[in-house]
């Protein structure tokens, strides 16, 4: 189901995307012109409350904007997972918006706005746009001085959902309540400081306001998707994959790919807290089960290159596991064949073969025992490859970058 967001450039190729986003930019720059945002002493007067034409056509843009988001990510056809989120880093963040808060009051734009007005042959965008490039550049060049405060408290992919630990539609009509607050109080300055004449304020915005409300309130009925019925969604095209096993991986190529420089490896054991205790691969992570979903989102924020294996003692627990990750749209997930059991069958040597429990053991548990919790420093967890060199076995990795962009930008 949820087609969306495209990947334009995979469908129609690298350089038609570009004319296409070329395209929505000068769009958007024609958009803030007649808005009037290439003009410094609208954008300074809302600071005034004599002019609030910023406050509106940027909230009306964000409100709009998010409740369209998760009313089609609440029907399927979006998937909200694939969307960037910028991350948080909160103290830096508040410092940077004050900064830059101040330059908006004194020089009248922000950097998007500066080059709407320097396109429009404005000298006061001409010199704001090259402040801002002069700014960018001492920026970089001192930025060592200050860099652990820059990468200071991160939080991630932060959300008001996660703040106030509520729903998102709650948080929807929350926030539409507040933008149609903001109106009335940025219409009250309007009339009152810039003295603006009845007839500035259009009686269709009444009929718009009650649409965003009714918007707001049909996201909140019909919720987000969980989980599980995101897995529904995508069962009829992953599940015959999973019993093809299109996505278990052979211990050998994962003993490869332990050793490929070019891909970002995250080894996710998803066993009990003891049996990963006793044994687990190098660098391996313990990831409960019961936690997989809740690391979906320190999972996302991983680089474009890699590749995430899931494991159990056999099979059940990691396709488990697997189907909560492909369902949540973490890319590149794959399952070691045959668990840590068969990887310790096949690198375990002699030692491990002698402690072999009786075939009788319940599905999914250790059928190795070892005289005591050795984690990852038992040999079989990070095999000699050279013993291996030149065994074939069937490669099923295709690492493939599905990341959005890294960056964000001011209108």
């Amino acid at each position: 189901m949820t087609p969306f967001p495209l990947n334009l450039e995979a469908l129609i190729g690298q350089w038609p995307a570009y004319l296409v986003y070329l395209g929505i930019g000068l769009a958007f720059g024609y958009v803030l012109e007649q808005a009037g945002f290439g003009i410094s002493t609208k954008l300074a007067a809302q600071f005034y409350f004599k002019e609030m034409t910023v406050l509106k056509v940027m909230f009306t843009g964000i409100v709009v904007a998010m409740l369209f988001v998760f009313l089609t990510a609440g029907l399927g056809l979006l998937d909200y997972n694939l969307i960037w989120v910028n991350p948080t880093y909160l103290w830096p963040g508040i410092v940077g918006g004050l900064i830059m808060g101040v330059g908006f009051i004194i020089g009248g734009f922000c950097p998007g706005t500066s080059l709407v007005s320097l396109a429009t042959g404005k000298i006061d965008g001409l010199f704001f746009a090259l402040g801002t490039f002069f700014g960018i550049f001492l920026f970089g060049e001192t930025v060592p001085l200050f860099e652990d405060f820059f990468h200071s408290s991160y939080l991630g992919r932060f959300t008001l959902m996660e703040l106030f630990n509520t729903s998102t539609g709650v948080i929807v009509l929350g926030v539409t309540l507040m933008a149609l607050a903001a109106f009335a109080f940025a219409e009250f300055g309007e009339r009152i400081i810039g003295r603006m004449p009845a007839s500035a304020f259009p009686r269709w915005r009444f009929a718009a306001a009650g649409g965003a409300l009714g918007l707001a309130a049909l996201v909140a009925v019909v919720g987000q998707p969980t989980t599980e019925t995101r897995w529904r969604w995508l069962e009829p095209a992953l599940q015959p994959k999973l019993d093809a096993r299109v996505y278990q991986i052979e211990p050998l190529e994962l003993l490869e790919l332990m050793h490929d420089h070019a891909v970002n490896l995250v080894l996710l054991d998803v066993r009990s807290e003891a049996d990963y205790n006793r044994f687990h691969l190098l660098d391996a992570r313990h990831l409960p089960l019961a936690d997989v979903g809740s690391a979906v989102d320190a999972l996302l924020a991983e680089p474009a290159n890699t590749v995430y294996v899931v494991m159990s003692n056999d099979e059940t627990a990691a396709t488990a596991a697997w189907k909560t990750l492909a369902a949540e749209s973490v890319p590149n997930i794959y399952i070691l064949s045959g668990g840590v059991n068969g990887w310790l069958a096949y690198f375990g040597g002699e030692d491990v073969a002698a402690s072999a429990l009786s075939a009788g053991a319940a599905d999914d548990t250790l059928r190795y025992t070892f005289a005591a919790a050795l984690g990852a420093r038992h040999p079989a967890a990070d095999p000699n490859r050279d013993l291996y060199a030149g065994r074939e076995y069937d490669k099923k990795v295709q690492p493939v970058a599905v990341r959005g962009a890294k960056s964000g930008g001011c209108g």
